[in-house]
């Protein structure tokens, strides 16, 4: 496979842990055929970044997705969080899983007009 940039945005939390599981597994499944990927989290999908948080969501039939977040990041994957979700929610970036960085509109905007391909969960 190519070298290509898919850009995967993911807008749901805990409260729906099997589509909060699915951009990740799509994630590392894309890093293993060579794409670089970048996550940009937004909505309640910034909970999933605080540290212990991952770890309280179960999908059934799917790796566990703290598992699937730190294989994400020791591939050389790259998570944004949106910056006014975090405000808003009170998280600061001393809550953050290591690795994980904070980005606003403009991060975003960047992001997608440099992939290639664009996926929205």
């Amino acid at each position: 496979m190519s070298n290509s940039k898919l850009l995967i945005i993911s807008t749901v939390g805990k409260e729906n842990p099997e589509k909060a599981v699915l951009p990740f597994v799509l994630a590392t499944a894309s890093q293993s055929l060579n794409v670089e990927v970048v996550m940009y989290l937004q909505s309640s999908a910034v909970m999933l970044a605080r540290k212990g948080e991952a770890e309280t969501v179960k999908a059934e039939g799917f790796l566990a997705l703290d598992i699937l977040i730190q294989t994400f990041i020791d591939m050389g994957g790259k998570i944004f969080l949106c910056s006014p979700c975090i405000r808003e929610r009170k998280i600061t970036s001393e809550d953050l899983v290591e690795g994980i960085e904070i980005g606003a509109a403009g991060t975003l905007v960047d992001e997608v007009m440099s992939a290639k391909s664009v996926v929205t969960y």
